[in-house]
């Protein structure tokens, strides 16, 4: 990315920690100023013998880009790579990435001769798919989970209910814990969901595990926030350290919570895109159930949208690709 821009003269600098890097454009109209963001990091491969390509192939063939982070979402970083050509001095534009590594372009005149620019109005995020534009999603309240219990030999006469049956109480208890549906007086189309996404303990045979380790992924709605999402969390665990006593209680470690947005039909970005793309296309507003970066934006009071980009498939998957064209390939 910093070679392309540097041969081509686009005046960028890096910085480092949680900024990514940064590309400032040298416009002539102040005023607000709007970002257009994408990740050029990628997921992880997986099983790469499942892949009938390498994961990392960059190979172009019947016009699908091949590999890993083809769609989500280097096609959009270089969708977007052209743009600080086009930027005149009447005009400025800008694009900024939030995912790490990333590159990003904001306008100037505000750099190197002026304050740095406050936020943005408004960031468009660069995402696969071109039917959709997605203008709200859910937000997450994610947790590590410690359940704990006495340790013991698995074959003693005395009967040891290890940690990973205690465990196992629990996700029974958050399978079965009451959320709510959709609240269609608040205009959220998504209720919320619970997933136990990861349970770890214990190791060989013949000792029952005194420590099981769980993670708890909670999206939440506008009517079913963090607050709500801890609450179940806590009152599962109350009920399974009441129902299952040990020594130590399970312990909850809250690791990230991102609020749910969504935005009005006529709000910035989200009136701008579908309107623009009218010309070629039918794109409808969507709210996603997935969060993505603009829930964190919300959370700052910065309006977002998500798409939309070139077709795809296996996002994320095995044999990830996408098009080099709107049409497909």
């Amino acid at each position: 990315m910093e070679g392309w821009l540097t041969d081509r003269a686009v005046l960028h600098r890096r910085l480092y920690h949680d900024a990514g890097d940064l590309v400032e454009i040298l416009g002539g109209r102040p005023g607000q100023w709007w970002a257009l963001d994408a990740c050029v990091d990628t997921a992880p491969y997986g099983d790469e013998t499942a892949w009938s390509f390498p994961p990392d192939s960059g190979e172009v063939r019947q016009g699908w880009l091949l590999g890993r982070g083809s769609a989500d979402s280097k096609l959009a970083a270089a969708i977007f790579c052209p743009e600080p050509l086009n930027c005149t001095a009447g005009s400025p534009c800008c694009w900024m990435s939030t995912s790490t590594p990333a590159v990003s372009v904001v306008p100037a005149p505000t750099w190197p001769t002026r304050p740095r620019p406050g936020r943005p109005a408004g960031v468009m995020i660069g995402y696969p798919g071109l039917d959709e534009v997605v203008v709200g999603g859910r937000g997450l309240w994610r947790a590590a989970v410690a359940v704990h219990a006495p340790s013991g030999h698995s074959g003693s006469s005395r009967t040891v209910v290890g940690a990973i049956s205690h465990a196992a109480h629990l996700v029974r208890l958050l399978d079965a814990a009451n959320l709510p549906g959709v609240d269609s007086g608040q205009g959220f189309p998504l209720p919320p969901k619970l997933s136990v996404t990861s349970f770890h303990g214990g190791q060989g045979f013949s000792v029952t595990a005194d420590l099981c380790e769980l993670n708890v992924d909670i999206r939440t709605t506008s009517t079913f926030d963090a607050h709500d999402a801890e609450t179940l969390m806590r009152k599962a665990v109350a009920e399974l350290d009441t129902e299952l006593p040990v020594p130590k209680s399970t312990e909850i470690l809250p690791v990230a919570s991102w609020p749910p947005f969504r935005l009005r039909e006529d709000e910035q970005p989200a009136a701008v895109l579908p309107t623009a793309a009218e010309a070629g296309l039918a794109v409808r507003a969507k709210t996603a159930g997935p969060s993505n970066i603009g829930n964190l934006l919300a959370g700052e009071g910065i309006p977002a949208t998500a798409g939309f980009g070139l077709p795809y498939e296996g996002l994320h998957g095995i044999d990830e690709r996408a098009s080099r064209s709107p049409k497909g390939p």
